[in-house]
């Protein structure tokens, strides 16, 4: 993957310094909270995350898929709470984007693009489903016409699974860099558990499966970014870096051993948020059932 250069490497630059300044020293206490993190989604409206695909004509970013992966992956390192958040925002904008009319458009996205507060619910939702997102009133129905919905919404769940893979991709990284840290601190038998075979061992193959995952998530993006779909390769990539994460955070608790479980330290968040990659945007199952129909498609017998 190309490196990024000109703007959007002065985003992920604003970002990064953002992270280390405001978010790393206080990830903990946030998630101990487990509070809706209004004093950091602010921040991040001001860096234009809530616009990050958005096209500029519209008040967005415009980043590729490429970029944006990076950008949640980093988001992901630190805490991987808020990337959910952006990840159902921008899945919705995308839909307008894409079938939205011109009306739409220029009315929806650039609201988009600042985090603007949804508002509207003239549509009566019934059912067992307790967990709507962007809920919108029936004279903004997207692409105007009823009964289409359902293959509007997954038409972006491409970008949605590309997320969800930078997500899993974050998560592995910060599992990880964590047990990399520790175990050179971390003594036993006098000397450093970095140095005994069985914790290089993991580490190996930690670092091995997240950079397997990373090419598989950027070659995702790439996908996306080319215009001509990447469903398998979306349905790869987050179906192999969710599993990487919770590899990579199942390894990381057994690095640290009882250390592991304590809230002092973020290893048990990851051992907990990891497995949340595996079932958001459809089932590993789901993607692995997705591949194989893919694969019967690009190769007919």
């Amino acid at each position: 993957m190309d490196d990024a250069q000109g703007e959007p490497a002065m985003v992920l630059d604003a970002i990064g310094k953002w992270l280390d300044r405001d978010l790393r020293p206080h990830v903990l206490a946030l998630d101990h909270a487990d509070e809706y993190p209004a004093e950091m989604v602010e921040p991040m409206k001001a860096l234009g995350l809530f616009g990050a695909t958005i096209p500029a004509e519209y008040g967005g970013l415009g980043l590729t898929a490429a970029t944006y992966v990076r950008v949640i992956e980093k988001i992901a390192a630190v805490w991987m709470a808020l990337t959910a958040i952006i990840n159902s925002h921008l899945t919705m904008a995308a839909c307008v984007a894409r079938h939205g009319s011109q009306s739409q458009k220029a009315a929806f996205l650039p609201k988009f693009a600042t985090g603007a507060v949804r508002d509207g619910d003239d549509y009566v939702i019934n059912g067992t489903k307790t967990r709507i997102s962007n809920g919108i009133p029936a004279t903004d129905l997207i692409g105007m016409a009823e009964g289409h919905g359902m293959q509007h919404a997954l038409s972006e769940l491409e970008l949605g699974r590309i997320n969800i893979a930078a997500r899993g991709c974050g998560l592995a990284s910060a599992a990880l860099m964590d047990s990399v840290h520790y175990a050179q601190r971390r003594k036993t038998f006098g000397k450093p558990i970095a140095r005994h075979q069985a914790v290089q061992l993991k580490l190996g193959e930690m670092a091995t499966r997240l950079q397997a995952a990373r090419l598989l998530t950027y070659d995702a993006a790439r996908a996306d970014d080319s215009g001509a779909g990447g469903v398998m390769e979306a349905g790869m990539a987050k179906y192999f870096a969710s599993e990487a994460a919770v590899e990579n955070a199942l390894e990381a608790l057994r690095i640290h051993g009882d250390y592991g479980y304590s809230m002092d330290y973020h290893i048990l968040r990851y051992y907990r948020d990891a497995p949340l990659m595996c079932i958001g945007e459809g089932t590993n199952e789901i993607q692995r059932m997705i591949i194989a129909k893919q694969l019967f498609e690009r190769n007919p017998a």
